[in-house]
């Protein structure tokens, strides 16, 4: 008996790494998410929505055996099967999936998906890095679509998209992995440079260095970096390779998008290959990533797509908290407001307050009312606590002569207003 009481008065928290959204903040994404909406469908890309967890081995096979998040961060779920089911921690793979099985190469050249939406990932939560966190992620893939200008477009649209949502002091990185057989010459190349210096490389990269040397290039610790800086200048390509990322820089430079190219950027992810991308922002500390992306062709065919179609494929994806950090959102600088708030000033009078709340309802004017009664003047409280911008007072006099008295919760100014009027006084109101 003494557990039982324990465990009945035990007080829950959110779990951790995650954080509730409260009514107060969810305007914020909301104005977001609607921007992000709209920009996105300017340029031709449609909303798709998947689950929110997939088979294990989709994962896997996408972001490769010896990437971090799966290695470290996969948040896989209890299951009977030997291969079970993950959250999923990134939207690429979850969308490529849903290509191939909707056999949408068969319907149109070019898919191009975006998506919002929450991620998972298992790792130590700290500012800005989250264990649920959500992004904002574009996709396009099709076949023959292996073309610098839609590397272009794609970060013209991730740039376009934090400008609008208001993010300030943006830095876009870029850099080349080169085809996939590039990056089979760069690994070994990379190996037998790296190998001279392994002992002076820490723990987490030596490992790297056997499992995933492009890995060694992105390792944020001081001694590495130098490693990695007096070695890699540039990553040795192929001469169409080249020809591709110059034609990717010089668009860029005519679109009037700043860059710079940086030869250690490979991302984290194995299904990478050519160009890449990353968006900094000020004031985010050390993770200062707002963004990243990159090509990706090879993962349709890794992942069941028909073997005789030359896919292209490339993404980004924002981090919405990383977005709201960088802009230094205050949850109360949008404040949720309703337009009218109905007041009974008798017990009598609810049912026909109750009635006209949901005809403005029904005329998609926002409306409440304080449904446990109360004073005149505890009423209005409630109204001015809702943001109410007019209050619809129903007394003795107005029941009586089939009238509402109307107060402009603004200005302070109060009209006596006929029932059947009300309606279209309230929007005339509201477009002044």
């Amino acid at each position: 008996m003494p557990a039982l009481y324990n465990f009945m008065n035990k007080k829950f928290a959110a779990p951790r790494g995650t954080n509730d959204i409260l009514p107060d903040e969810t305007p914020l994404w909301e104005d977001l998410e609607s921007k992000a909406r709209k920009i996105c469908k300017s340029y031709g890309y449609h909303e798709i929505r998947t689950p929110i967890y997939e088979e294990t081995t989709l994962f896997k096979r996408s972001l490769g055996q010896t990437s971090d998040i799966v290695n470290k961060q996969l948040l896989e779920l209890a299951t009977d099967k030997e291969e079970g089911y993950a959250l999923r921690p990134e939207g690429t793979a979850a969308v490529v999936r849903s290509y191939i099985e909707n056999n949408f190469d068969a319907k149109e050249i070019l898919s191009k998906f975006f998506y919002i939406g929450p991620m998972f990932r298992g790792e130590r939560p700290q500012k800005g890095r989250l264990r649920q966190f959500h992004q904002i992620g574009v996709e396009a893939i099709g076949s023959n679509s292996a073309s610098p200008y839609l590397d272009v477009e794609m970060i013209a649209l991730a740039m376009h998209l934090l400008n609008e949502l208001g993010v300030k002091g943006l830095k876009l990185k870029i850099n080349s992995l080169g085809s996939k057989e590039d990056k089979e010459h760069i690994s070994i190349w990379l190996r037998s440079e790296f190998a001279k210096h392994k002992k002076n490389l820490c723990e987490d990269c030596q490992n790297r260095f056997e499992r995933n040397v492009f890995r060694v290039l992105d390792c944020k610790k001081e001694h590495c970096r130098k490693v990695v800086a007096s070695i890699v200048k540039h990553l040795p390509m192929s001469e169409s390779s080249c020809v591709y990322f110059k034609t990717v820089q010089g668009t860029l430079k005519a679109s009037g998008i700043d860059f710079e190219v940086s030869p250690h950027l490979v991302r984290g992810l194995d299904y990478y290959t050519h160009t890449v991308f990353e968006i900094t922002a000020e004031g985010l500390g050390s993770q200062d990533a707002v963004g990243a992306g990159g090509r990706y062709s090879g993962l349709v065919h890794e992942l069941g797509g028909n073997e005789e179609i030359d896919y292209g494929a490339i993404g980004f994806a924002l981090g919405i908290e990383r977005i709201l950090l960088a802009c230094g959102y205050d949850s109360t600088i949008i404040p949720n407001r309703i337009q009218a708030f109905v007041i009974a000033m008798k017990e009598e009078y609810q049912q026909d307050a109750f009635i006209l709340l949901q005809q403005l309802r029904r005329e998609d004017i926002s409306a409440d009312m304080g449904f446990s009664g109360g004073s005149i003047k505890s009423q209005m409280n409630k109204a001015n606590n809702a943001n109410a911008s007019f209050a619809l007072i129903l007394g003795e006099e107005e029941m009586r002569n089939g009238t509402v008295a109307l107060k402009d919760m603004t200005a302070s100014k109060q009209e006596v207003v006929l029932v059947k009027d009300i309606i279209n006084v309230i929007k005339s109101r509201l477009k002044e």
